[in-house]
């Protein structure tokens, strides 16, 4: 009985191995796959973050629009690494941890058929002693050869049994420290990426120029665009009455500019002709003086 003792507390050493290996390792890989799927989450939801900056430059003046884009992409490139750190957390975290599933219902199996030959042997056990109180000898021998070979065959499945946890066990601690290694390294590669991109978009929204793009509102809320950014954007159409009204001016211009040299021509005209006029009147006095004078010597 002693042997039998022995062997049944090894099962439930090696059954409780397996037991917090299937426990632990099943928390693991739900945690760490519920990990996963936020990280993804995050992704999607910084990719629409970028989206909506690269929106919100659209309407922005030069130095915010251009900000905002260089920080745009920044992000995107933080969301390219960690998109890469999704599919390395599936691959080399997640999906190992999801193997341990069959691997300790066959040992659990094995554990199982175990238990089953220890039990027979108990069996054989408890029936050879009823059998020395109360049966005669040849069926004592009987009972013990059936014990003899139940207890073999007990010792036998212990021992591969046995064999089998300790295997189970040695790969069990590798691919947990492995797990956790690649896990780390998968942080650290990202962290590391995300630390250098963020150091660039800190400088770009840094450089900002604010008084540049107050300068810029300032001009377009007065209509005034002689500050050097202060230009239309390349989308916004000129006005249509622009190239329309120079030809426009310049031929009112042009026929204004004609009726003041008629006008003017006119005036010399007139001018001319009051000249002859008062030629002619100062003439016929003088004529009609010198006739007087004349006459007037005659009577005389």
């Amino acid at each position: 009985m002693n042997i039998v003792l022995f062997r049944d507390s090894q099962v439930r050493a090696m059954e409780g191995t397996v037991t917090n290996a299937e426990k632990y390792f099943g928390r693991f890989c739900s945690l760490l796959a519920a990990y996963t799927r936020k990280t993804a989450r995050l992704r999607d939801k910084a990719d629409q973050l970028v989206k909506q900056l690269i929106d919100f430059a659209n309407t922005e003046n030069p130095e915010m629009r251009a900000t905002m884009r260089n920080f745009a992409e920044e992000l995107a490139k933080v969301q390219d690494y960690r998109q890469a750190q999704v599919e390395r957390l599936e691959t080399k975290v997640v999906t190992p941890l999801k193997f341990y599933g069959p691997q300790i219902k066959q040992t659990r199996a094995e554990i199982k058929k175990c238990k089953h030959t220890r039990n027979n042997e108990i069996k054989q056990l408890e029936k050879l002693e009823k059998l020395r109180q109360k049966s005669p000898s040849d069926r004592q021998m009987i009972a013990e050869t059936s014990v003899h070979k139940a207890s073999a065959d007990a010792s036998r499945t212990t021992h591969q049994l046995g064999e089998m946890v300790d295997a189970f066990q040695t790969q069990k601690l590798k691919d947990l420290q492995k797990i956790f290694l690649d896990f780390v390294t998968i942080e650290m590669v990202f962290h590391a990426k995300a630390v250098e991109v963020y150091s660039s978009a800190f400088q770009t929204l840094e450089s900002y120029d604010l008084e540049g793009d107050l300068q810029d509102f300032r001009a377009k809320i007065r209509g005034v665009y002689g500050h050097k950014d202060a230009r239309p954007r390349r989308d916004t159409a000129p006005s249509a009455a622009v190239p329309w009204s120079r030809p426009c001016q310049s031929a009112q211009s042009t026929m204004r500019s004609q009726r003041k040299e008629e006008e003017a021509s006119e005036d010399d005209f007139a001018e001319e002709d009051l000249e002859e006029d008062l030629e002619e009147d100062l003439r016929g006095w003088g004529r009609d003086s010198i006739n007087e004078t004349r006459t007037s010597k005659s009577e005389n």
